[in-house]
């Protein structure tokens, strides 16, 4: 019997199989994006309401629990993300004609929240009796989604658990969740996968340029191929080349280009960029940009590590606020001319 799961996981399922005896009210599963943490936490929620798993724990795919589930329609099932990510995902599986288009971007703009709205919705969920007469399972994802009125009424529910209920968290930031969240979920750590096995698996995708695509992404294989897949590789390579050449007429012509992208995809290229800087002033080695070494090489020569170690933290500052920038434009000048500041 098959099962959805990458190779690299297959620690991690006989780890969450040891604690079926004493199954704990909630999980949150954390680790770097793009290891396949999502799929992950969907194959728990499914094995827990199959009627007939296998020997390891695995869904069977067969029942009829595993058809609802397939079909996201288990009466004992939710799943709680951002109303921008159901957004994406109907755009992707639908062919949407240009009426059906123009009348989404015309209706109100999806949350790129988890909303207080979306916890409530749970209440009644919980309330009342399973319809198997099993478990109830809720899969949350990104928990660092949740605003600050979600999260304090997801606490609730996690403080005082409903009977036979599970809840699966997932995140890639646990810093970003509240201490409080942090301490009720029993947490769990997903790993990345070895180069090589990451490699081998991006290419049996058919990846070209694999080797470097993982570089780019830290190792990270459903991210590296995504990116490879993606149109912002073009992007990607003019962003990098003009920081690789600092100077103040380069930051406002490349906030310009660049301020109808994604904002924390830009930032976090940035701070891949920063990393590689400080790596190799302080190991001789880079780990995101191998593509360009020589150039890093260059910029390491020019900056002190104190104006360097400054610059990251003003970076991951930004990063925390990015989905949220008033005006990308000024957000993205002020970010690239404090950069090329530190070469001038």
């Amino acid at each position: 019997m098959s099962n959805p799961l990458f190779t690299w996981q297959n620690q991690a399922w006989d780890y969450f199989q040891s604690l079926r005896a004493r199954m704990p009210h909630a999980f949150l599963l954390y680790g770097p994006q793009g290891i396949g943490k999502t799929l992950f936490a969907e194959h728990m929620a499914q094995s827990l309401l199959c009627d007939h798993p296998d020997t390891d724990g695995h869904a069977c795919q067969t029942c009829g629990s595993c058809g609802w589930f397939s079909q996201y329609s288990h009466p004992d099932y939710r799943r709680v993300r951002p109303e921008l990510m159901d957004e994406e995902e109907a755009s992707s599986n639908e062919a949407e004609s240009e009426t059906t288009s123009k009348t989404t971007k015309a209706s109100k703009t999806p949350s790129k929240e988890i909303v207080i709205n979306q916890i409530r919705g749970l209440s009644d969920f919980m309330n009342i009796s399973t319809h198997r007469q099993g478990k109830r399972v809720i899969v949350l994802y990104p928990a660092e989604a949740l605003n600050v009125p979600a999260a304090n009424a997801l606490l609730k529910s996690l403080e005082e658990p409903s009977a036979d209920t599970v809840f699966i968290l997932v995140t890639n930031s646990l810093d970003k969740l509240l201490p409080t969240i942090l301490s009720r979920c029993h947490k769990f750590a997903l790993g990345m996968p070895e180069r090589e096995e990451a490699l081998g698996w991006m290419q049996a995708q058919g990846a070209k340029d694999a080797d470097m695509w993982l570089a780019q992404q830290g190792g990270a294989p459903l991210a590296a191929l995504e990116m490879s897949q993606s149109d912002n590789r073009a992007e990607l390579d003019e962003f990098l080349r003009q920081l690789s050449k600092p100077g103040a007429d380069n930051s406002l012509k490349l906030a310009d280009k660049m301020q109808k992208m994604e904002m924390p995809i830009t930032i976090a290229w940035m701070q891949r960029w920063l990393y590689d800087i400080f790596s190799f002033k302080q190991s001789g080695r880079i780990r995101y940009y191998p593509r360009y070494e020589r150039e890093l090489k260059a910029l390491a020569a020019r900056i002190d590590t104190d104006s360097l170690l400054k610059i990251i933290k003003n970076t991951n500052e930004r990063q925390a606020i990015a989905s949220h920038p008033l005006s990308a434009k000024l957000f993205l000048e002020d970010m690239l001319l404090e950069y090329s500041a530190l070469f001038a």
